[in-house]
C-alpha cells in the first residue's frame, strides 16, 4: 500500500453487481425457475429477486448462500459473497472498511457526529437522510444497514481494544430529535462498559485541542501495521505508518490519552453525566 492512497468516488460498486446479477439470473434460468419461484424457494418476492438480478439492491449474505444451494451453482456464487459484501460501502470507504473489521486496534477520534461504530439505527438513518446531495430512500436503507453490519466487531471471538474521544457537541446536536438522540446516548453508555471499549469526550471549553485537522481513525492490523483513516467531505485517505500524517495523526491521539486529557480538565471522568435544560444527557 502506497502511503497515501486516495478513494475520492462514491458510487456503489456497480461492477461487482452486476456480474452477480447475470450469475444470478443465468442459474436461475438453468435451474428452470421464475423470479416469483425461486423468490418462494429464498424468502423473497420477484420484484426483489429482479432487483438483484438488474444490481439494483445488494444481496445479503444469506440470500448468496441459499441461492448458491437453491440452484446448485456448487459455489460459484458464495465465492463472491466478500467482494458483493463489500460493495454496500461507499467505493471511498471500502479499504477502510476491510481494514476496520479485521483490526486488533482502533482509535477513533469524532467532531460532527456519533461515530459510526456507535450509532444507532435511528441515528444512523438520520445521518444519512441529512447527507448531501441527497440520496434515495433505498441508498439510505442501504447505507443504514452496511454501517449496522460494522458494529459486529464487538462480536468477534478476538475482541479489538477501541477507544473514542467525541467531541461534546456532538453530544448535545439533538440529530434527529431528541428522541432519538436520547437512544443514542444510552448506547454509547451500554458500549462504555465493555471492557475493551474507551469513550472519553473531549469538552468544548477545553483551550488546548490536537485535532481541529478534522475526524480520523487509527487503525492496528494483526500484521502490526499502523493505518490512519481521514474522511472530509466524500473524500478520504489512508495513510501507513511510513506517512507523516500517520504519525500527525498518531500523535494527535496521543493527545487525547485518558490520562493526559483527564489531567488537563476538570471534568472528574470521561464517562460522567450531567444535567441540562431538565433533559438527561450523557457523555458515555
Amino acid at each position: 500500500m502506497d502511503d497515501e492512497v486516495q478513494q475520492p468516488e462514491y458510487e456503489v460498486g456497480t461492477g461487482i453487481l452486476c456480474v452477480f446479477g447475470r450469475q444470478l439470473k443465468l442459474f436461475r434460468e438453468r435451474a428452470g425457475l421464475d423470479r416469483a419461484r425461486f423468490g418462494s424457494l429464498t424468502g423473497y418476492s420477484a420484484s426483489t429477486i429482479a432487483a438483484f438480478e438488474q444490481a439494483r439492491r445488494i444481496p445479503p449474505p444469506r440470500f448468496i448462500d441459499q441461492a448458491d444451494e437453491v440452484l446448485d451453482a456448487s459455489g460459484v456464487l458464495s465465492a463472491s459473497k466478500e467482494e458483493v459484501a463489500r460493495a454496500q460501502y461507499p467505493t471511498f470507504f471500502r479499504d477502510a472498511a476491510k481494514l476496520e473489521a479485521e483490526a486488533i486496534e482502533l482509535h477513533v477520534y469524532a467532531n460532527q457526529a456519533v461515530p459510526g461504530l456507535l450509532q444507532t439505527e435511528e441515528y444512523a438513518r438520520t445521518v444519512f437522510i441529512n447527507w448531501r446531495p441527497l440520496l434515495h430512500g433505498e441508498v439510505v436503507e442501504q447505507r443504514v444497514t452496511a454501517r449496522l453490519a460494522r458494529q459486529e466487531i464487538f462480536c468477534r471471538a478476538q475482541l479489538p481494544t477501541i477507544s473514542f474521544v467525541i467531541e461534546e457537541s456532538v453530544l448535545r446536536r439533538p440529530l434527529g430529535g431528541w428522541g432519538i438522540m436520547r437512544g443514542q446516548l444510552e448506547q454509547i453508555l451500554l458500549h462504555g462498559q465493555r471492557r475493551n471499549v474507551e469513550i472519553q469526550v473531549l469538552p468544548t471549553e477545553r483551550d488546548e485541542h490536537a485535532g481541529l485537522a478534522g475526524p480520523f481513525t487509527l487503525i492496528e492490523t494483526k500484521e502490526g501495521r499502523r493505518i490512519a483513516y481521514v474522511e472530509a467531505q466524500q473524500d478520504s485517505r489512508l495513510y501507513t505508518a511510513r506517512g507523516s500524517k500517520s504519525g500527525r495523526s498518531r500523535s494527535s491521539m496521543d493527545s487525547f490519552g485518558p490520562n493526559r486529557s483527564l489531567r488537563a480538565s476538570r471534568w472528574p471522568s470521561s464517562r460522567s453525566c450531567w444535567e441540562r435544560d431538565e433533559r438527561r444527557t450523557a457523555c458515555a
